[in-house]
């Protein structure tokens, strides 16, 4: 699915506050979904570095919903109910109902996913196997290029990140349910020759971030009925 006209906007935002602050990058890893590689697209094209090497994997996909993907969050809500699609999003280890291999939405179908054994292949994913899937590719690919001395940038998706976080702020799995990364505003870290946060720190003013913060959190609510 691609970027909406806001979310467009918001990487041009994003991008905006990284060339403003004079962030510059030797090597960009991102995902295979298509959100992920327009966002990129917009940072590169914005910040003036479309030359770096780009890297995309599957790894930092976004997490696969199940028989949810794809659905209307406020319709799906509305179906199952707010506490149900509330305990499938942010619970850290139950997953929601599980496609159907022969479900158009499952990953198998997709040509970008050819080659890769259809075992890894997920036909639903909790929080916990998101981060799972996510932290080999830190540890073989990102985290390499950061101890090489680049500056890393990592596009990815709100899920995949917060496993990256979770990992990186060596965070319980009950502090990250509770973490809202927000959408368009850039993360940054500074870590140690060990990998180990030196500070962190939103390219944004703190209101900024807390309005985003609140408005991931209220994805996959019910709309009110209208009068």
């Amino acid at each position: 699915m691609p970027l909406c006209l806001a979310g467009i906007e918001e990487a041009k935002e994003g991008a905006r506050a990284l060339r403003e602050n004079g962030y510059r990058f030797d090597v960009v890893h991102t995902s295979v979904l298509k959100r992920a590689i327009q966002t990129m697209n917009i940072v590169l094209d914005e910040t003036d570095q479309n030359y770096i090497p780009i890297f995309k994997h599957w790894r930092l996909n976004e997490r696969h919903y199940g028989a949810l993907q794809g659905l209307n969050k406020a319709e799906t809500a509305a179906k199952h109910g707010d506490e149900q699609v509330q305990i499938w999003r942010r619970s850290y280890d139950i997953r929601p109902p599980a496609l159907d291999v022969n479900d158009d939405r499952w990953p198998g179908h997709e040509e970008k996913y050819r080659g890769l054994p259809t075992d890894i292949l997920p036909t639903t994913e909790c929080l916990k196997d998101c981060v799972g899937r996510v932290l080999p590719y830190w540890h073989d690919r990102i985290a390499p290029d950061i101890l090489a001395g680049k500056s890393v940038a990592v596009i990815a998706h709100g899920n995949s990140l917060r496993g990256l976080v979770k990992h990186l702020d060596n965070m319980s799995d009950e502090e990250i349910i509770s973490l809202n990364i927000p959408t368009g505003i850039p993360l940054v870290y500074e870590l140690n020759e060990r990998l180990q946060p030196i500070r962190h720190f939103y390219l944004a003013d703190e209101e900024e971030v807390k309005r985003k913060m609140a408005a991931v959190a209220a994805q996959g609510k019910a709309k009110p009925a209208e009068a």
